[in-house]
């Protein structure tokens, strides 16, 4: 059933930042779906704010409070509803935004209160099909009525009261710009993510940080499939057992 201009569900894209001016003007172009787009901003310190400004977006300043906070702060801030949610590491297809257009004007928008869609990402010059980081779905349309951010200070996740459909294009993913970023986020997210287990009460283990990286690796390469991504399916095996033993290794200091 296709529903009247009128009562065509209507988009704000949010997108939260900190020091984002080589990619923020790329992820504000790909959202064409949206009526409105958002920029929260943590306090950049480059150009950040003036691109989203330039690029059309309503850019408000709020200091950092995690990344649930900050996106609940960014739904908050929207005059529509649906809210779709994107990093500025990120970007919407070419088939995922004329998908995200034809659900507009249909009655879907009534059926579900959120919406998944496969991320592909681009890693060390190639797409990624395979270890484990694709079709790697996230929930990134919703209705901020009923959905809400939520999480500690790593790894946030969406809470949806309500049904959650599938869209078929791919959001693209541009997390690391060479090998060295990638360490450096490893060393950061794992710091964050160790301070979160301590502060929940939870504690290392010797075991653990013995059997997991390897047994992590073997599971990138093999289970997941991550020798048909060539040496970049090596590559990311041995950062995904980097992570879990700096990870670990925090923990137990």
């Amino acid at each position: 059933m296709w529903l009247d201009a009128a009562a065509m569900a209507a988009i704000t894209g949010t997108i939260i930042t900190l020091n984002e001016e080589a990619r923020i003007g790329e992820a504000i172009a790909s959202l064409s779906c949206c009526d409105e787009i958002i920029v929260v901003d943590a306090g950049s310190t480059d150009r950040t704010r003036e691109i989203a400004a330039a690029r059309g977006a309503r850019v408000i300043e709020h200091s950092w409070h995690g990344y649930s906070n900050q996106k609940n702060f960014a739904a908050e801030q929207a005059v529509n509803d649906w809210i779709l949610s994107v990093d500025a590491d990120e970007r919407l297809s070419v088939e995922l935004a004329d998908e995200i257009v034809r659900w507009k004007r249909t009655s879907e928008t009534l059926d579900h209160q959120a919406w998944a869609m496969p991320r592909r990402a681009f890693y060390l010059g190639r797409w990624i099909n395979h270890s484990g980081w694709y079709p790697d779905r996230k929930i990134r349309l919703y209705n901020k009525r009923q959905c809400h951010w939520e999480g500690d200070s790593v790894h946030e996740s969406l809470r949806v009261d309500g049904l959650v459909g599938r869209f078929t294009g791919d959001l693209l993913h541009f997390p690391y710009r060479d090998w060295d970023d990638h360490l450096a986020r490893i060393e950061r997210y794992t710091e964050l993510a160790a301070r979160a287990a301590r502060s929940n009460g939870k504690g290392g283990s010797i075991l653990r940080l013995v059997l997991a990286p390897p047994l992590t690796f073997l599971k990138t390469l093999f289970v997941q499939a991550g020798l048909f991504d060539g040496w970049r399916g090596w590559a990311i095996s041995y950062m995904a057992a980097r992570y879990v033993f700096r990870r670990q290794l925090r923990i137990l200091r």
